[in-house]
């Protein structure tokens, strides 16, 4: 059983979801080895491959470096409802719930809409 799978850190979250700390490596360009010793001594994953590791892989860069990426008061909310996204209604058709687990943006609202089928009198359609 690989070590990452027996600790609860966002680095380890992190490499669980990359695969493998040999996936993750490439992910960022560094050694097996190096991700290992990263895990295995509870080292924080290093300020430069936050932001990177936060886009590939969808753990926080606040989980990630809290040191480095604090939770403001305005986006505690954002965060603590990450997977619970804002649902609101367009043009009367009802909101539904993304059918997958990512979230684009924490403090962005999803919103049901399409408006494909609709043409608007403002709009010159000539």
């Amino acid at each position: 059983m690989s070590l990452e799978s027996n600790l609860d850190t966002p680095l380890a979250a992190a490499v669980r979801v990359a695969g493998s700390q040999s996936a993750f490596g490439r992910l960022i360009g560094r050694r097996q080895s190096t991700v290992r010793d990263w895990l295995r001594l509870g080292k924080p994953l290093p300020g430069e491959y936050v932001l990177d590791v936060e886009r590939q892989t969808g753990v926080s860069r606040h989980a990630l470096r809290p040191d480095l990426y604090p939770v403001s008061e305005v986006d505690q909310a954002s965060v603590a409802d990450a997977n619970q996204p804002d649902l609101f209604a367009c043009d009367g058709v009802a909101p539904v719930p993304p059918v997958h687990d990512a979230v684009v943006s924490a403090a962005a609202p999803i919103v049901a809409c399409d408006r494909s089928g609709i043409l608007h009198p403002e709009a010159d359609h000539g």
